[in-house]
């Protein structure tokens, strides 16, 4: 098969307008230049595969059949060309997001820092109930003391620091 004059042309304006296409600054022109382009890509692939013929898993005479590596070039470049379309759909869509939040941009981390602040006053509500919970541990050791109890170990007074046994207990 020879090929076609109307589909080198058709390609080769593809090639052209991809190409013009993808060197504007906007997202969306470089997506449908690229498009453009792979389209193109695969249109050369297909003028390059040589002449019609018959399938390659028919047995008989191996002269009538087709090369199936274009085939399969072909098909490696539609996958590739969908992976990279993906991707700047992906980056259109970050761009036209941030865009539109203004002079916040991209400050995830003002959500952190809120919630930092929180967990470190959250953190000094409980040390405050902890040295309550001190106090009031000292106090009951303190009457424990008062009641009778002794011993050499125990503290007399409340105006006292407590002794190495209290202070164990208190922990």
């Amino acid at each position: 098969m020879s090929a076609s004059i109307t589909l080198v042309v058709l390609m080769a304006v593809m090639y052209g307008a991809g190409v013009y296409v993808m060197l504007e600054k906007s997202l969306t022109r470089i997506l449908i230049g690229f498009l453009l382009v792979g389209n193109a890509t695969n249109l050369l692939i297909f003028i390059m595969s040589g002449r019609a013929g018959d399938s390659p898993i028919v047995d008989g005479n191996g002269a009538d059949t087709v090369d199936p590596i274009p085939q399969v070039l072909m098909l490696t470049a539609i996958v590739i060309n969908f992976g990279v379309t993906a991707f700047i759909l992906a980056l259109i869509y970050r761009s036209w997001w941030l865009s539109n939040l203004g002079d916040e941009g991209d400050d995830v981390a003002a959500d952190d820092d809120e919630d930092e602040a929180m967990e470190i006053d959250q953190a000094g509500v409980f040390h405050a109930s902890l040295e309550d919970d001190d106090a009031a541990v000292r106090t009951i050791l303190d009457e424990g003391s008062d009641l009778g109890d002794d011993d050499d170990s125990a503290s007399g007074s409340a105006g006292e620091e407590p002794s190495e046994r209290d202070r164990d207990v208190m922990r």
